[in-house]
């Protein structure tokens, strides 16, 4: 009968193992996944920078799911190098061609003064509250305890920032402010779902932290019940990850992109209109923005309101929605962010297309200009301010 040492001797004969400091040189070069199979508690008290956790016990039931790369090269460990052997074989077994044991484990690692780090922790309450958003390898308690570290801020409490809201609330983006100095209206309840008819009458961003906290005590809401101003929007957007704009009037979305270009701030833009919507992201370090899709706004009767147009009650909770998930990619670096494309949605027909949006060389604000931006209120008027110095 085979003995553990059997085993051990026996599984180490068909995997390649690696020392500390070759696995070192190897993760800075790049392109490889590094793999911890310690139990949970060793893996909360530190682990390789980056590393993706998944304990031995569940190895063979997760990790073709989260390594679907069965030919990318894997750097596996433990706590010593006995596990990871074992894991290792394992994995050989289940069709991955380049998989290395580390020699030593973490404890060598961290002997030697190799950089490690204490990963992400959340609460036992966070961690049953997110649990969905757990299971799913791109988020995980890494990406969950970063979106508990954000902060977004909404650019309106009304129809599309209320979808927004509840939505980025219930992720837990941990801190979200809202600007807006309006007063909850009967007329709003048929799509401003931050809202209800008890609160008719009071200031709408108190109607939405009251909404907001009841939701997800996690959350810090933040108001700023004021009109968003040249000379207040630079104080109250900085700090922020992503701007999410809700805003129905031209003059706000120009105010909001010069600035958000100016400190390098993603903006999440909705509008809305009768069955119509869509959502795009100008991000001024990667793509395009507000100004190169809308160069100058167009006569005002070209552009009525909701209000003198009309809007169907759910088109905002779709395109607000669309909006938060939009936010949290970008959060979190998932998937492909709406960046230098425009979704634009068509409820009667119930149609979603998406039209790509390129930089207009003759558009003067820019991040790379940031420094000549002269954020001013535009009274109408919607000509970039550049300094000359």
């Amino acid at each position: 009968m085979a003995t553990f040492r059997d085993l051990l001797a026996a599984a180490k004969a068909t995997i390649t193992e690696i020392d500390t400091a070759s696995a070192e040189a190897r993760i800075a070069v790049g392109g490889v996944a590094v793999l911890d199979v310690r139990e949970p508690d060793e893996h909360a008290e530190g682990a390789l920078i980056g590393a993706l956790h998944i304990p031995r016990g569940h190895l063979e039931a997760q990790v073709e799911g989260r390594l679907t790369d069965k030919n990318a090269p894997v750097i596996v460990y433990c706590a010593g190098g006995v596990r990871s052997a074992f894991a290792a074989k394992t994995l050989g077994e289940l069709g991955y061609t380049n998989v290395l044991s580390m020699a030593g484990g973490f404890g060598k690692w961290k002997d030697e003064g190799r950089l490690w780090k204490a990963p992400a922790s959340l609460t036992p309450e966070q961690s049953n509250r997110y649990k969905r958003h757990l299971l799913l390898p791109e988020v995980g308690v890494e990406g969950q305890a970063k979106l508990l570290g954000s902060k977004v801020l909404l650019l309106g409490a009304g129809g599309l920032g209320s979808p927004a809201a509840l939505y980025l609330a219930a992720a837990g983006v941990g801190t979200i402010g809202i600007v807006d100095m309006d007063e909850v209206d009967a007329s709003n309840l048929q799509r401003q779902i931050l809202h209800n008819i008890d609160r008719v009458g009071d200031r709408k961003v108190d109607s939405a932290k009251k909404t907001l906290t009841a939701l997800n005590p996690d959350v810090n809401v933040v108001c700023y019940d004021t009109r968003l101003s040249a000379e207040n929007i630079i104080d109250i957007i900085t700090g922020y990850d992503v701007i999410v704009d809700g805003a129905d009037n031209f003059p706000s979305r120009y105010l909001l992109n010069d600035a958000s270009v100016k400190l390098g701030i993603p903006v999440v833009h909705g509008s809305i209109f009768r069955f119509e919507g869509m959502v795009s992201v100008f991000h001024p370090k990667l793509g395009p923005t507000y100004r190169d899709m809308v160069p100058e706004p167009p006569p005002a009767e070209l552009a009525p309101s909701c209000a003198e147009a009309g809007v169907l009650g759910v088109l905002p909770g779709i395109v607000g929605s669309i909006q938060a998930l939009e936010a949290i990619k970008v959060l979190l670096g998932l998937g492909e962010p709406l960046i230098g494309r425009i979704l634009a949605v068509d409820t009667t027909e119930m149609s979603f297309r998406v039209f790509n949006l390129r930089p207009d060389p003759t558009n003067p604000v820019t991040w790379e200009n940031r420094d000549r931006i002269e954020v001013r209120e535009l009274d109408g008027l919607c000509a970039p301010w550049l300094s000359t110095h």
